[in-house]
């Protein structure tokens, strides 16, 4: 009797527990996780001081990121009021992290959101239509990746000046492949689903599926792969930067700041290490949110 009494207080208990959806679960987790919220802190510090700074550096103080001192050449941090220093040309280090930050975050918010865009919506044209709209889909891709992107990088610089708007383009036109085979192998899944099915029978519309029941699915995949893709730009701009091929002097971003400084890496080494500090610390930041939302958006953990 006592037994029975236990288990109906369970029962009721648990009728009375408030329902929670995946996505509240998800939240709570993230925020249980202190490295993920560090991460995300730390972005989001960086992207507030490269957005306001460079205003206030304008506005304000009516400083010049490109103004030259020949005599002020490769001070060292704290030297002569420069907190980072000075590079070749006697500019200031921190104002030239500073707006070189912006650009580079820039390239990596704007073009990784493009990719993800064009990504999500082929693959779920591929993936729910298939026959002919998968086969010209999956032929752009194919033909993409056979492609060195380097060689339509070279092109692009040729035609093109390598300017902030022009990268983002042509990297986001370049990067969408693999996010776009990604959701085409979800959506080929999903879209036989008894949800879909039931849907279809009720006379749902094509766009209304897609939008209101397949793509919720698919889109906790997409956001842990968007921030690998952020974090993987940065890097990209590094190496084209090196390769004379990025974004040219005298805008500075972190890559071509950190391209210029291994001629002067004896008497000006702080130029070498800040970029590259920078660089590390936010691409790593990039794929520890990653590595946060791929645990928080398993599917498997909340079933346990």
């Amino acid at each position: 009797m006592a037994q029975e009494s236990k288990v109906a207080r369970l029962n009721k208990a648990e009728e009375q527990r408030p329902s929670r959806s995946f996505w509240r679960d998800a939240l709570d987790f993230i925020l249980r996780d202190r490295l993920t919220i560090f991460a995300i802190s730390v972005l989001l510090v960086f992207t507030l001081i490269c957005v306001i700074m460079p205003v206030v550096f304008e506005n304000v103080l009516n400083l010049d990121v490109n103004s030259t001192s020949i005599p002020n050449r490769f001070k060292q941090p704290g030297e002569s009021g420069y907190p980072l220093g000075t590079d070749q040309l006697g500019r200031d280090q921190f104002l030239r992290l500073i707006y070189g930050g912006r650009v580079s975050l820039t390239i990596a918010y704007l073009a990784s959101l493009i990719t993800v865009f064009i990504g999500i919506s082929l693959g779920l044209l591929a993936g729910y239509y298939g026959r002919q709209v998968d086969d010209l889909i999956s032929w752009a891709i194919n033909t993409l990746s056979a492609i060195p992107p380097l060689f339509l990088l070279l092109i692009a610089s040729a035609v093109w000046a390598p300017s902030t708007e022009v990268l983002v383009i042509v990297l986001a036109a370049l990067g969408w492949v693999g996010t776009s085979r990604l959701v085409r192998g979800e959506v080929l899944s999903l879209k036989e689903r008894d949800y879909v099915l039931a849907a279809r029978a009720l006379g749902a519309s094509d766009l209304r599926i897609l939008v209101s029941h397949i793509l919720p699915n698919v889109f906790s995949i997409v956001m842990v792969t968007m921030t690998i893709i952020a974090g993987n730009l940065i890097l990209i701009e590094s190496g084209l930067s090196y390769l004379g091929v990025g974004i040219q002097p005298p805008t500075p971003t972190w890559g071509n700041m950190l391209t210029d400084s291994r001629s002067y890496f004896v008497s000006g080494v702080h130029l070498v290490f800040t970029p590259g500090i920078l660089i590390m610390i936010t691409v790593l930041c990039f794929y520890l949110v990653g590595d946060g939302l791929r645990d928080a958006l398993d599917p498997r953990r909340y079933q346990q």
